[in-house]
């Protein structure tokens, strides 16, 4: 279901949350059954690790947040229930519902951020202080996926600009690189994947200092949910939705392209740009367009944007770039 927001509502309030609750019931049920059922494989201080009703806590808490200049208007709101049921989040799963039947048991506190790198001293940021470390806001931004699917969800969070200045780079710290949480014993999936964990991701420097960049706590007026990345994930609008590094552990300011997940698995099919790009094609499907999710079959189909419509605030970092070629 799509909703087009009016300015006096919040958005947390435009899905009515029953609606949401009475499917997570259903899928935690869904999860236990299937629990049981595995029980002997996994072990039982494993079982306890994975869906810990204490990891579950801080669900649905409420932010306090500002409206935001940088919001996209103009667009309808993906549903909360689509925004949290439609995931890509290896580590739980390749399926797109996976992720939200079994990151349940994401640590998410305590939880810390370390620092380290090209900067004036390694630092450890505590996730509550960053919280509060300036005033949260609300950003709609469109979110593009690679595999040609697409969303338009309301983030809560801050320019990640405010982050990095905290972090005291040195000069020369040229890019940023991002690394995710990880651990064999919850992610119970992750044999699915021939990934080498934990998940990297990185941007260059300008591009990670851009307003548009969002370090981000939470959407629809809540804290992320373990499958969108809880609880502190980056957003870069303008790039494929893979480049949004989810569940940050690490931040390393290098001075060299990092190596990033994706593009170290297929080359070919993932640049470390990653712009989008409708004028060049992945290897195995056009870019050209792409399926809105939650529009009725006939809706979905529309045409892809060059840097998903934020043209305007990230051409210029790209001046005489082939696009191509870095792609």
């Amino acid at each position: 279901m799509l909703i087009r927001k009016p300015s006096d509502i919040p958005s947390s309030a435009i899905t009515p949350k029953e609606q949401y609750l009475n499917r997570r019931r259903f899928l935690r049920n869904v999860a236990s059954g299937a629990v049981a059922v595995g029980a002997a494989a996994l072990g039982a201080d494993r079982l306890t690790q994975v869906f810990s009703p204490k990891v579950a806590a801080f669900a649905g808490t409420k932010l306090q947040t500002v409206q935001s200049p940088l919001t996209t208007t103009g667009e309808q709101l993906t549903s909360y229930e689509d925004v949290t049921h439609y995931n890509n989040f290896y580590e739980f799963g390749v399926q797109k519902s996976d992720p939200a039947q079994n990151a349940g048991g994401l640590p998410t506190r305590p939880w810390t951020v370390h620092v380290e790198g090209h900067v004036k001293k390694a630092k450890t940021f505590d996730i509550d202080a960053l919280l509060k470390l300036r005033p949260l806001e609300e950003r709609v931004y469109r979110h593009r996926c690679v595999e040609a699917w697409s969303m338009v969800i309301p983030w809560v969070g801050y320019s990640l600009s405010e982050f990095i200045n905290q972090c005291e780079p040195l000069s020369g710290a040229k890019y940023v690189q991002f690394l995710s949480y990880y651990n064999s014993g919850v992610q119970r999936w992750a044999s699915q994947t021939t990934i080498d964990w934990p998940y990297s991701e990185g941007l260059r420097m300008d591009e990670a200092m851009n307003p548009l960049t969002l370090l981000t706590f939470g959407l629809y007026g809540e804290v992320l949910p373990n499958q969108n990345g809880a609880p502190i994930r980056i957003v870069v609008p303008w790039k494929y939705g893979f480049k949004s590094a989810k569940s940050i552990v690490r931040v390393r300011f290098v001075d060299r392209q990092p190596s990033t997940t994706w593009n170290e698995m297929a080359s070919n099919e993932y640049g470390f740009y990653s712009n989008v790009n409708p004028n060049v094609d992945h290897p195995r499907w056009s870019q050209k367009v792409e399926r809105r999710i939650g529009l009725p079959f006939w809706q979905q189909r529309r045409a892809t944007l060059m840097f998903n419509g934020y043209g305007d605030q990230v051409a210029s970092l790209y001046t005489g770039m082939d696009l191509r070629k870095d792609f």
